[in-house]
C-alpha cells in the first residue's frame, strides 16, 4: 500500500468515527433520454441508522442507490460518503471509501458458477489479493454463519439454494469486508412472510452488533415498521419527506397517506401493536423461520 493510500485510509477512518452523516446527497439529477428520474434530489443518511427508502414504481429508488455507489453517473449534483466526494471518481479511486460499504442487490446477484464460499470471497480477493488463502476461507466461513446459513451451505452453488438462502448468501458477501455501510435493495422481495420477518430480524441484529448504517430499499411495510429508524419517500422526482413513520403520517401528501394508511399499512400497524403488547407482557417473540 502506497503512502497516499495509507493517508486516505487514515482520513476515512477519522471521518467514519467523527461524522454524524454517512451519506449526503445534494441537487441530484438523473435522466434517461427524455425521462427525468431525479431532479434536485437531496438526502442525508445518518450514521448508525436503518433508513428505509420507498416510492412508487419509476421513482428511481435503485437508481439513487446505484448513483451513490458509483454504478450510475448523475447529470448533476453532489454525493459524499463519509465526507468523500463520489462523483466522477474512477474505479481505482476512493478505494478507502468503497471498501467501507457492502451491497446486497435484488435476488442476491450471486455468481452462478461460484460456490457460496467463493461468492463471499469475491470482494476479499478484489481488495486484498495477497491475503492468505486459508484466512480468506476462514473469513468466508465466519460470514456465512453470521448471516444464519448452515456451514454446509458453503460448498453449494446458488442453483442448489432456496430463495431465502440466496439472500443470506448475498448478505454474507456484502459483509465480507466488515463494512460500515450496508446497501440492501429489496432484500425481502420474493420471501414468504416468515422468511421475510426472519431476514428483518437478522438485519436489525447485525446492524446493532456491527454498528452498521443501512440504506434499505423496500416495498415491505412490515420491514419499514419493524426495523427502520426513519423512512425517505421518493416522489415527484425528489425526496419529498424523511422521518419516522409517525412523522410521515402527519404529512398531507396524498401518496404518503395512501401508502401508509391503506389496507397493508393498517395491517402492518396492527402487527407492530400486537408485538409491542407481547413484549410488554413478557411473552416471547413470535418464532422466526428461515427458508
Amino acid at each position: 500500500m502506497s503512502d497516499e493510500e495509507i493517508r486516505e485510509e487514515e482520513r476515512v477512518d477519522v471521518a467514519v468515527e467523527t461524522s454524524d452523516v454517512a451519506i449526503r446527497v445534494r441537487g441530484l439529477r438523473n435522466s434517461f433520454g427524455s425521462q427525468t428520474v431525479h431532479d434536485d434530489l437531496d438526502l442525508d443518511v445518518r450514521k448508525g441508522e436503518i433508513l428505509g427508502v420507498v416510492g412508487g414504481s419509476g421513482t428511481g429508488k435503485s437508481v439513487l442507490m446505484r448513483s451513490i455507489i458509483g454504478l450510475q453517473t448523475p447529470e448533476q449534483g453532489e454525493i459524499h460518503v463519509f465526507g468523500e466526494s463520489m462523483i466522477g471518481r474512477l474505479d481505482d479511486e476512493a478505494l478507502a471509501v468503497r471498501k467501507r460499504w457492502g451491497v446486497l442487490f435484488q435476488g442476491g446477484a450471486l455468481f452462478s458458477t461460484l460456490t457460496v464460499a467463493e461468492n463471499v470471497e469475491v470482494p476479499i480477493r478484489e481488495y486484498y489479493p495477497n491475503i492468505n488463502p486459508r484466512l480468506r476461507d476462514e473469513i468466508a466461513a465466519y460470514k456465512i454463519r453470521m448471516t444464519g446459513l448452515p456451514a454446509e451451505a458453503a460448498p453449494k452453488y446458488p442453483a442448489e439454494l432456496s430463495g431465502g438462502m440466496k439472500k443470506r448468501a448475498g448478505l454474507a458477501r456484502a459483509l465480507a469486508l466488515d463494512p460500515d455501510l450496508l446497501f440492501l435493495d429489496e432484500p425481502t422481495a420474493g420471501l414468504d412472510p416468515i422468511g421475510a420477518a426472519a431476514f428483518d430480524d437478522q438485519t436489525r441484529s447485525l446492524q446493532r452488533t456491527l454498528g452498521l448504517t443501512v440504506f434499505l430499499i423496500t416495498h415491505d411495510l412490515d420491514t419499514l415498521y419493524s426495523i427502520c429508524d426513519r423512512v425517505a419517500v421518493l416522489a415527484d422526482k425528489r425526496v419529498i419527506a424523511v422521518g419516522t413513520i409517525d412523522e410521515l403520517l402527519a404529512t398531507d401528501h396524498p401518496w404518503i397517506q395512501e401508502y401508509f394508511n391503506g389496507p397493508r399499512g393498517r395491517a402492518a400497524t396492527a402487527a407492530v401493536t400486537r408485538e409491542k403488547g407481547r413484549q410488554q407482557q413478557g411473552a416471547p417473540h413470535a418464532p422466526d423461520g428461515r427458508q
